[in-house]
């Protein structure tokens, strides 16, 4: 077991190994029973969705609530080893998490028959559909969250981290640029899940 945990990759294919198990068992001990439909497929789609958006999200929070926060704390010889090694490992993962949930959430929306809808804000059938406007918020803010990680955030992180070679005035202003974009970011995220949630729960 050591050996799984020791292993990052080595984890992540266990957790879907166990995932595929726990499915098998479910559909054994119930009357319940897999059939590779597109309801199910619709459903592996949100899961992956949600996969992506928790790496996505947590890595956001982490940021606002845990990195930027703390970092006048840090001894400024401790200071390199976050922005030198911590911080782009964080990046990488954190801009492809958005590109996932992205991706994942316009191929379900696309899946499940809601696109057009969602992406009107409802307004392509009369606002008639509350699920449908409650997901095209939400999504139009998930869509914004993605373009500010991809061209404004990551740009400027890279300047800021010295990815980039560019003077210290525009250091400190990338600096400044990307956390209060993350900040937005921070922002949205809240009404973003409300809107995600309450399509699947309320309307």
């Amino acid at each position: 077991m050591a050996g799984i945990l020791t292993n990052l990759k080595s984890t992540v294919i266990a957790g879907f190994v166990l995932t595929i198990l726990m499915v098998l068992a479910v559909s054994g001990m119930t009357d319940y029973s897999v059939t590779v439909d597109h309801a199910y497929m619709a459903f592996v789609m949100r899961w992956l969705h949600v996969i992506c958006g928790v790496m996505w999200i947590g890595l956001l929070w982490y940021f606002n609530f845990v990195q930027i926060p703390n970092m006048p704390n840090i001894p400024d010889e401790q200071k390199p080893a976050i922005g030198k090694v911590i911080a782009p490992a964080a990046l990488w993962w954190f801009r492809w998490g958005a590109m996932g949930t992205i991706i994942t959430g316009l191929i379900l929306a696309s899946m499940n028959g809601y696109i057009v809808e969602a992406l009107t804000l409802g307004a392509s059938e009369g606002f008639a559909v509350a699920k449908h406007t409650a997901i095209g918020i939400g999504m139009w803010m998930g869509i914004i969250m993605w373009f500010n990680v991809w061209f404004v955030i990551w740009p400027n992180q890279k300047r800021a981290l010295g990815m980039v070679e560019v003077d210290a005035d525009t250091k400190a202003a990338s600096a400044r640029t990307a956390m209060l974009f993350s900040r937005t970011n921070t922002l949205l995220s809240i009404p973003m899940l409300y809107a995600m949630i309450s399509a699947q729960n309320i309307f």
